[in-house]
């Protein structure tokens, strides 16, 4: 055979092998209180962009993030890597960060690719703190919001850094007025910025928006794309071309 023809076959060759490999999977983790459908923008967008999605549905309301954690969680990443050998992703948004770093520090992922975490309370929110002080506030955060104090004995600071890709985008308001007394500095109304940093973070990135809404921004879907696909988010002078 002739070397141009070789050069040719190993061409097809390379493209067929591309293409066989099973795709990447991104599994969602939706925030507390919230459902699946909050996280709907963001399965729509990866969809499109080829990814494999699992919206996880989880009672974040019923149970401790422990339980959360090894029961809901472990199971969709156990469905997922029946379905194929290709790497799995999340995308969190509040409780789910904590949830997936609880699930990190006690479970290996071998196959674990890249974490886009959304208003994370990494180091616990001051409004948990200031709710958990009444039995209505205990109430309407459940087990799961009780353990998202800010001291270091609860539990986002006994759960260490991150030790994966990691990207976290905070935001920076507005706060309803009947909260502004509950923060020291910039937040989101429910996670200060500041708390939503972790040591080991790849990249850190803050949007002006809220807590309950960052999740349907297009620059916050268009970033999560980024990071999932470069490993950092897009630099400011390129995000107004993005997609």
């Amino acid at each position: 055979m002739s070397g141009p023809f070789l050069a040719v076959l190993l061409c097809v060759a390379l493209a067929q092998a591309v293409s066989a490999s099973p795709p990447d999977r991104v599994i969602l983790i939706h925030g507390l209180g919230r459902t699946p459908l909050s996280m709907k923008w963001l399965q729509w967008t990866l969809e499109r962009a080829g990814y494999q999605v699992d919206n996880l549905r989880y009672p974040s309301r019923r149970f401790d993030v422990q339980r959360l954690a090894d029961q809901y969680l472990d199971k969709a990443v156990a469905s997922q890597n029946q379905a194929g050998s290709g790497r799995i992703h999340f995308v969190t948004h509040s409780l789910g960060g904590i949830v997936l770093r609880q699930y990190l520090a006690t479970h290996v992922v071998t196959n674990l690719g890249r974490v886009v975490m959304l208003a994370p309370p990494n180091h616990g929110s001051e409004l948990a703190d200031h709710l958990k002080q009444r039995a209505l506030g205990r109430w309407i955060l459940g087990p799961a919001g009780c353990q998202l104090g800010t001291s270091a004995s609860d539990l986002p600071g006994r759960l260490g850094p991150a030790y994966f890709q990691l990207g976290v985008i905070a935001a920076d308001g507005p706060v309803h007025p009947w909260f502004w007394h509950v923060f020291h500095g910039p937040n989101d109304g429910k996670v200060s910025v500041q708390s939503a940093k972790l040591d080991g973070t790849t990249d850190f990135l803050v949007v002006h928006g809220s807590h309950t809404w960052i999740i349907c921004r297009r620059d916050t879907s268009r970033q999560v794309l980024a990071f999932l696909e470069h490993g950092h988010f897009a630099p400011p002078q390129d995000r107004e071309g993005m997609p």
